[in-house]
């Protein structure tokens, strides 16, 4: 064990996060987090796992493309929500993070590009609900009714 450390810099990932381009290169940049953060916001939009437990093994972005070729927003949205959110909002949410999870890391935004998107999400969401109803509370992207704190602003964190 001389001249071995107990510190690995080996990558390990949970597949279906993992950046596809990472395969080819064998190297993680800040797009490869975006990747990543890309297919959660997938999971917390959808309801669904980033790999489908079917035999197909289905990645989840494979599965929202396919429902956008469709164009039907509201099949895509989880539908625990019961229809109870805003289209628009869940529509540039949903294109914010396939936008994320594109196969070619070049294509994909910065997280404060991300960041800035899903915030006018919210402010879609608020402007239609302030509409008449200027004492109700909203969440991020307008599904569902939690109640959150609108005075806590959204930004990316320093490593």
């Amino acid at each position: 064990m001389e001249g071995r450390s107990h510190v690995s810099t080996a990558v390990v990932g949970t597949p279906g996060y993992i950046d596809p381009e990472y395969y080819q290169r064998e190297r993680l940049t800040e797009r490869s987090d975006v990747f990543s953060f890309g297919v959660v916001l997938l999971e917390v939009i959808t309801g669904q796992p980033a790999i489908s437990k079917t035999i197909e093994k289905t990645h989840i972005s494979e599965w929202v493309r396919f429902m956008l070729s469709k164009g039907d927003i509201k099949s895509i949205v989880d539908p625990r929500l019961n229809e109870d959110f805003d289209v628009d909002s869940a529509r540039r949410a949903v294109e914010a993070a396939m936008a994320c999870v594109s196969p070619r890391s070049a294509e994909r935004p910065t997280m404060k590009n991300v960041v800035a998107e899903l915030c006018d999400c919210l402010a879609i969401v608020k402007a239609r609900k302030n509409v008449g109803h200027e004492n109700e509370s909203e969440n991020p992207l307008g599904m569902g009714t939690v109640a959150l704190n609108s005075s806590i602003e959204m930004g990316p964190l320093v490593r």
